[in-house]
């Protein structure tokens, strides 16, 4: 791993090259100079040159020196806060470490140790150090003292753990950062190999126990402020080599020595989200932004990237709505900063906003062009939006530069499988297979890809491979399926015509579609609640008890607002909003939040917020909310009246508005039923009926089935057999094993499960005017009715 010395050489050299007049600064000219010359692919124009001279004068205005522009120390902290890659920079303009810097300086070997004195470094070791600013800030000379003997306790421990073939180093260079990044710091510390060191044996004892007496001298020392110098750099020496926890132990001592400066809060977060404590590291995240605002200018340089890793640290707990905000502020703060964009770009993605996504992770790659995860990333959400094509191109892009990257593999495979080109996508997966042996999906994929391209053999070994590395019911499930197809194709003696594996079917058109008895579902109305509880099941908001959100009414204070029509109301922030989201779905992990947030961002609050303000009605998602939270059906639609009644326009009664109500419905239909609901809401403008309804007049109106929600019936149905399965029964169409209900044509009896009823798809073989269908929930209602059936025959019978 490159230290903190070799980086500021580099930044000396880069320094060195562009100060063309020796004064010890960089003018603008000189300054447009290294912009130019460490971006060989791009072209800048005259404006966008000036535009990032101005901000690079404006936010370092501390390190400017009049007319001599920007000092050595100033392009440092450029560099520290995440403006620009040293390493790159430095390959870019083809230089070389200045060897005179190190000549006449003795050679120390890491791999001696028999004795303090030949580990000692050298004053003039020490005064190099010093000149070249390695990041340890240091003030006190005996603090130094305490570096020197810290260095040495590090390489014995190192000698000891790699002699006994205890450290062990993972590589992460193929993988997309974790989140979106793992990038932290005020500087790239973090080596793409993860030391992880042995902390259970006798030789890390002994070392955290002298670990401890260097401490109990840094805490000795004459002042607060020396002893804060000492922590600080037992800290950062300590993070340098991946020691965490021990390195968290003296920049938490550091916080209580000096409660208000940034940079023990700082490191504490870095340290705290490396070990995978998101919320502690959230918690100093903000502490140090609070004391970086109080600090005025002192602290402004660091304040991007606190705002990078405080949104680092809120899309570890899953709040990725609040985090974008906190990467806006790093963007806004250092337009140059290429990783604050690429993680916005990345969380818009992943909320679902991706025509965002696409422009900041664009203006991530103009600043930084051989950045792979944001091309993998920008790939993702061109993806997203249809843009197949330019989404293949990209993804090729990011494996060109990273020729093993697993998400860039993964996800074009993903790509290719949705176009049907089923030969690529195995190929893909195959490539990820090979850098990553044991990823179960990507060997399912190869499976169905394979079984796509009419490989079924190949397929079969694939779904086996799968098999061993996981027990998944999703394996299984598919291993049944291909059982069905293959017994199917016997049967026909010839090859199947559906994609993925499917077999071949016909659509009918939904007039020719005719059901048998009350209890049987409409084919449209079934296929509206399955999105329902898609969604409900993405979401998990049907784990969520409906009494929680009379829970928030009742204790959550929202001050009242006015929109632009002059109407009050409890709005608020998306990101506030998410945090509401956080304590009903309490019960998921961040990850699973994500994808729920996502979810609901894109069905629900871009119908609520659309003007784009970003702010919602908070009493108004409540009420929408309650339909598809857990509960009773009648709990579920009074909550949703005693959403409407909280909301500032109709507080304090026992009756809403009539024309709040039909907008309510009207929303509902709008978010739910997509179908019928846009043409919908384009006639609740401008209704100024002030006539006021009971809970009673709300739910005729909720209940009705042409104008209302009516479809809740067919969902409650869902909830409640959407799992159970039908013994043996296949559906007829797709050959999956049925689960739900099971819809069985009366006439061929032949049978179909939700999903293939829902579409229309009916086998090919059996071609009628019209198909009368019958609902089963479950075999046991099958047997009764077929048991029905025959007792009529034999009362029938002479």
């Amino acid at each position: 791993m490159a230290t903190r010395g070799s980086r500021s050489e580099k930044v000396k050299r880069i320094f060195q090259q562009f100060d063309n007049n020796h004064d010890g600064g960089l003018n603008r000219d000189e300054m447009a100079a290294l912009v130019v010359d460490v971006n060989p692919r791009v072209k800048f124009s005259d404006e966008q040159i000036n535009a990032i001279l101005d901000e690079v004068f404006r936010t370092y205005g501390e390190f400017i020196d009049g007319e001599r522009g920007l000092t050595y120390d100033g392009l440092l902290r450029t560099y520290d806060d995440g403006a620009g890659d040293v390493d790159r920079d430095f390959d870019a303009l083809g230089l070389d470490l200045n060897p005179e810097e190190t000549k006449g300086e003795p050679v120390v070997s890491e791999a001696s140790s028999s004795s303090i004195a030949d580990e000692r470094v050298t004053e003039s070791q020490r005064k190099q150090r010093t000149a070249v600013s390695p990041h340890h800030d240091i003030i006190f000379d005996d603090t130094w003292k305490l570096i020197d003997e810290l260095e040495i306790l590090l390489k014995r421990l190192k000698s000891k753990q790699a002699k006994d073939g205890k450290i062990k180093n993972e590589n992460f260079d193929a993988y997309s950062d974790a989140g979106w990044s793992r990038e932290l710091g005020p500087s790239a510390e973090l080596s793409e190999k993860r030391v992880c060191w042995e902390e259970s044996g006798p030789d890390y004892a002994i070392f955290v126990k002298e670990l401890g007496a260097l401490r109990s001298r840094a805490d000795g020392a004459r002042s607060r402020e020396e002893a804060f110098d000492g922590q600080m750099a037992i800290g950062r020496i300590l993070y340098e080599h991946q020691l965490f926890k021990e390195a968290l132990i003296s920049f938490k001592r550091s916080c209580e020595l000096q409660p208000t400066d940034v940079r023990p809060h700082f490191r504490a977060g870095n340290c705290l989200y490396v070990l995978g404590k998101c919320k502690e590291a959230k918690d100093e995240f903000l502490l140090a932004l609070e004391s970086a605002e109080a600090g005025g200018n002192q602290w402004g340089y660091l304040l991007p990237q606190i705002y990078v890793n405080l949104g680092i640290a809120l899309e570890g707990e899953g709040m990725v709505l609040s985090a974008c905000e906190y990467y806006r502020e790093a963007a806004i703060l250092c337009p140059t900063h290429f990783r604050a964009l690429k993680l916005l770009g990345s969380a818009l993605f992943g909320v679902g906003e991706f025509r965002a996504a696409v422009k900041a992770l664009e203006e991530a790659i103009f600043m930084k062009p051989d950045y792979v995860d944001a091309h993998c990333d920008l790939a993702s959400a061109l993806h997203a939006l249809g843009e197949d094509e330019r989404a293949i191109e990209v993804f090729q892009k990011a494996i060109d530069l990273n020729p093993g990257h697993v998400d860039a593999l993964y996800n074009l495979g993903g790509l290719y499988l949705d176009l049907g080109r089923f030969q690529r996508a195995s190929e893909m997966y195959t490539r990820v297979l090979a850098v990553w042996p044991n990823h179960w999906r990507a060997q399912l994929n190869k499976a169905v890809s394979l079984l796509g391209a009419g490989e079924t053999e190949e397929a079969k070994k694939a779904l086996k491979e799968a098999l061993k590395m996981t027990n998944r019911v999703e394996l299984h499930d598919a291993i049944y399926h291909m059982k069905q197809l293959q017994k199917k194709k016997k049967k026909k003696g010839k090859s199947i015509g559906g994609a993925n594996g499917e077999g071949a079917f016909v659509i009918v058109e939904p007039s020719k579609f005719k059901t048998v008895g009350e209890k049987t579902t409409l084919r449209q109305d079934l296929g509206n609640a399955i999105q329902i509880r898609d969604f409900q099941k993405i979401t998990r908001l049907s784990r969520c008890d409906v009494d929680l959100l009379q829970k928030e009414m009742n204790e959550t204070d929202v001050p009242v607002s006015y929109s632009g029509g002059g109407a009050p109301q409890k709005s608020i922030r998306k990101p506030n909003l998410e945090e509401v989201l956080r304590r009903l779905l309490s019960f998921l992990k961040p990850e699973t939040f994500q994808g729920a947030v996502k979810s609901i961002n894109e069905k629900i609050l871009s119908i609520l917020d659309e003007t784009g303000s970003g702010r919602v009605d908070l009493g108004m998602f409540y009420a929408v909310l309650a339909p598809i939270c857990n509960g009773a059906p009648d709990k579920r639609k009074r909550i949703a009246f005693d959403a409407l009644l909280w909301r500032p326009v109709n507080e304090g009664g026992s009756r809403i508005k009539k024309v709040d109500a039909l907008q309510y419905i009207k929303l509902l239909r709008a978010i739910y039923i997509p179908s019928h609901g846009i043409s919908e809401m384009l006639e609740i403008h401008g209704e100024t009926d002030s006539s006021m309804v009971s809970f009673s007049e709300f739910l005729s109106m909720f209940d009705d089935p042409d104008w209302g929600f009516g479809i809740m019936s067919t969902l409650l149905k869902l909830e409640t057999g959407d799992r159970n399965r039908h013994g043996r029964q296949v559906c007829s169409v797709c050959r999956y094993p049925v689960i739900g209900s099971r819809f069985k044509e009366v006439k061929s009896h032949f049978s179909l499960c939700n999903q293939c009823y829902s579409e229309g798809k009916v086998p090919p073989s059996f071609k009628q005017d019209e198909y009368k269908f019958k609902e089963y929930g479950s075999e046991a209602e099958a047997m009764k009715d077929k048991c029905m059936c025959f007792t009529l025959q034999s009362h029938k019978a002479p």
